[in-house]
């Protein structure tokens, strides 16, 4: 297949930022609202996106951003727009360090049969400490730690998918056989963190197996993404940044004796688009309105294990929390101090920055679609995870950017298959006891 842009949209509900719930057309509902879920899905199915995405996360306390205070769990909204879509692949973050994979397993499966081969799975670790008091355990598990059970987690969910050889259900009436007893397979996993027995009772899908996604960037995520993602989400802010992860997390997968081209590294982005350059720069002053001090101080928080940097002074030097970032988001409180530690700043100037980032992708829908080809271009991208920044921004690039980028030849003008798989250009997953039967009558 040729390389094209792979587009996700990152469904948000009131909104990414502490602010952006207060503009005038937001939905104050819209984090719980199936309306607004589904006019979202309908709108990026209709320009071609791969997938959606559904983010998730299990701790929050009265800082919490308002769309992290209320919002719907992941699969459960994905599973009822299948229902709903027919193309577009359905990406659910959950997370391995608060979840029996057997589940796990169990959950994506049926979300890939309800939708007909478009579940993607986000493996997350989950940064916030707090997390281990709402599933009765009394220490939240080091970052090292978390990304052990990870692999583990992974490997059983995996294990637990290939149960059911591909033609094991038979369901042969004249003979009464429903299966055949040979390819339906125990996993009997013994393991540091887990012991699953199997099998996993729900047959393969049409993809296979569901796509992994995962997110990281410390040293740890970027090993465990360039072994065992399809799909990476960065959130590199720059071009060379972004360049930097991508030729890295490449570099490891061929290591690995990956395909590099089967592997998609995704920045995500906000862009902004007017169809005059005024036009776009009065929607990004009006989104900047809405966030405040209190917005970047909220995401260096959420970076920090939800730390509360309210009590210190603005205006002094950035305190002294490198530890707790360590066994926190690892790779965003790194991002935050890099920049502190380069050019001195103080919590003030931190926050500000990060409250309102303006990106390369603010302007009319040439300009956005020059960025986007930019980066695509020069191996800083495979392609994107956007989330609308204000309402009514979604259909404008759909109307407008995405043509543009189908008449370069950068973007499919049509789904080229019916599973996620097919989409997005990755090869089926043979199955592993299949793969040993052919393997030992080819000996």
């Amino acid at each position: 297949m040729t390389r094209t842009i792979k587009l996700g949209l990152i469904l948000h509900g009131v909104g990414r930022s502490w602010g952006d719930w207060r503009h005038p057309d937001r939905d104050v509902n819209a984090s719980t609202s199936f309306a607004f879920y589904l006019e979202q899905a309908e709108l990026a199915e209709q320009g071609k996106f791969h997938f959606l995405f559904v983010a998730d996360s299990l701790s929050i306390n009265e800082r919490s951003s308002p769309h992290y205070l209320n919002r719907f769990e992941p699969i459960t909204i994905l599973s009822a727009l299948a229902a709903t879509t027919s193309r577009i692949g359905l990406v659910a973050t959950l997370t391995v360090s608060y979840s029996e994979p057997f589940n796990v397993a169990r959950q994506f499966a049926s979300l890939d049969h309800i939708s007909g081969g478009r579940a993607g799975w986000n493996v997350v670790t989950s940064w916030l400490g707090d997390t281990a008091a709402n599933f009765s355990k009394t220490e939240h598990p080091a970052h090292d730690v978390r990304y052990r059970i990870a692999a583990e987690h992974v490997d059983v969910v995996q294990g637990l998918w290939d149960s059911w050889e591909d033609d094991a259900h038979v369901g042969d009436k004249e003979s009464g056989r429903f299966l055949d007893p040979d390819k339906l397979r125990r996993l009997d996993h013994h393991g540091q963190f887990f012991q699953v027995r199997g099998p996993l009772n729900i047959k393969r899908s049409p993809q296979g197996q569901p796509v992994i996604f995962q997110a990281g960037a410390s040293e740890d995520g970027r090993d465990f993404a360039a072994s065992r993602a399809d799909c990476i989400f960065t959130g590199a802010q720059t071009i060379e940044e972004s360049q930097d992860y991508y030729w890295d997390v490449k570099a490891r997968a061929r290591k690995l004796g990956r395909d590099p081209n089967q592997l998609f590294v995704l920045p995500g982005i906000g862009p902004i688009v007017g169809l005059t350059e005024e036009a776009a720069e009065a929607r990004y002053q009006e989104l900047a309105a809405l966030n405040s001090i209190e917005t970047g101080l909220g995401m260096i928080s959420r970076a920090f294990d939800d730390h509360d940097f309210g009590a210190y002074d603005l205006d002094a030097p950035f305190p002294d929390v490198a530890h707790l970032g360590r066994n926190s988001n690892q790779s965003q409180s790194n991002h935050i101090l890099e920049q502190v530690r380069a050019e001195g700043l103080t919590l003030r100037q931190i926050a500000q920055r990060i409250a309102t980032p303006r990106g390369a992708f603010v302007g009319t829908p040439e300009k956005v679609a020059d960025a986007l080809q930019k980066w695509f271009e020069e191996e800083a991208a495979d392609g994107f995870v956007l989330f609308e920044t204000l309402p009514g921004q979604l259909a404008l690039f759909v109307d407008h950017v995405v043509p543009i980028l189908q008449a370069r030849g950068l973007y499919r003008a049509d789904y080229e298959g019916s599973t996620f798989r097919d989409n997005l250009g990755l090869a089926f997953p043979e199955n592993r006891y299949t793969a040993a039967r052919r393997n030992r009558a080819a000996a």
